[in-house]
């Protein structure tokens, strides 16, 4: 008998894994900090910058190609595929996506995709770790809310558990090496830019205008914008589609966003790989993943039927 009790009590308990995994580091907070403000800093210089100076056809392209790589990185990648599996990819796919979206400087990809599962599986409830919701309704709470899912809480501690939230990719190994060299992707994010603005140019002053412009503006700019789609898409907008919680549609971030800001559909039905599924709806990513599919690079991939988008409609509810 006390064999069998120290057996059974050896054994791990059963249930789910805890939702949180310790908290971050001092060096790792150090690096949130730095990776939050430093692009702020620059998007606040970004005027009389370019009022003294000037903003050149080089700086505007290497801006547009920067923010669209690691932007659909974000959206594509990270978001579609990695956290909600809305289609599958060539493994060499796969590794290109997760690099693109590490260089938004939005955090490594496991990290990423555990807070993003978290957030669903607590959507506008305790231990959704960015809902604008978690202080009340009252016009202090609200603006409390409304910095605390934009951004505030980016210095919040907590680590969520990959374990519980994203198993599947701790057991890739080639995702696994991608998300340790996480200070590599965040180094050329910066590097590239600057690299190819001095070439084009063949001068110092481009490669700097360059790392201003398509580094540290195009990566504050994208973050907000991320960001927003947390904060401003469980606040206000329209909701045609029956969710568990506050997701909104917010059309002026449509294009900027790549399509996230259909955000209502988007937790209506999380696998979908169409976010924007209405007549005048861009979703540059759906196009995108559609690109990968036509040329063989992904498949599998779970475009929303209008059965499907019937059955969920706000209407039939």
């Amino acid at each position: 008998m006390t064999a069998t009790l120290d057996e059974s009590a050896a054994k791990p308990a059963r249930g789910p894994k805890p939702i949180l995994d310790g908290k971050r580091g001092p060096g790792v907070q150090f690096a949130v900090y730095f990776g939050v403000i430093a692009p702020l800093v620059a998007l606040a210089a970004a005027v009389p910058f370019a009022w003294g100076w000037g903003l050149t056809w080089v700086d505007v392209g290497l801006f547009v190609f920067f923010y669209a790589f690691t932007g659909l990185g974000i959206t594509v990648s990270f978001h579609r595929h990695f956290t909600h599996g809305s289609f599958k990819a060539k493994p060499w796919l796969r590794v290109v996506m997760a690099i693109a979206g590490s260089m938004a400087l939005q955090g490594p990809v496991i990290t990423w995709v555990a807070d993003h599962r978290r957030h669903h599986a607590f959507s506008d409830k305790e231990g959704d770790p960015h809902s604008p919701w978690l202080f009340g309704t009252t016009p202090l709470a609200i603006a409390k809310g409304f910095w605390h899912a934009h951004m505030g809480w980016l210095f919040d501690r907590d680590v969520s558990n990959a374990e519980r939230f994203a198993p599947d990719l701790l057991k890739d190994k080639a995702i696994v090496r991608v998300d340790k060299l996480f200070g590599l992707w965040t180094a050329l994010s910066f590097v590239l830019p600057a690299l190819l603005g001095g070439l084009i140019t063949w001068s110092w002053w481009g490669a700097l205008t360059a790392f201003f412009w398509a580094g540290l503006v195009r990566a504050c700019v994208l973050h907000h914008v991320t960001w927003s789609v947390n904060s401003i898409c469980h606040m206000i907008g329209e909701r045609p589609f029956a969710a568990r919680d506050r997701s909104a549609n917010f059309w002026p971030l449509a294009i900027f966003s790549f399509g996230e800001s259909w955000h209502n559909l988007h937790h209506a039905d999380p696998t979908s790989a169409r976010h924007g599924v209405k007549r005048g709806q861009i979703d540059i990513s759906a196009r995108m993943i559609w690109i990968f599919e036509k040329l063989g690079w992904a498949y599998n991939v779970r475009w929303p039927t209008p059965a499907r988008l019937q059955k969920l409609s706000a209407a039939n509810r």
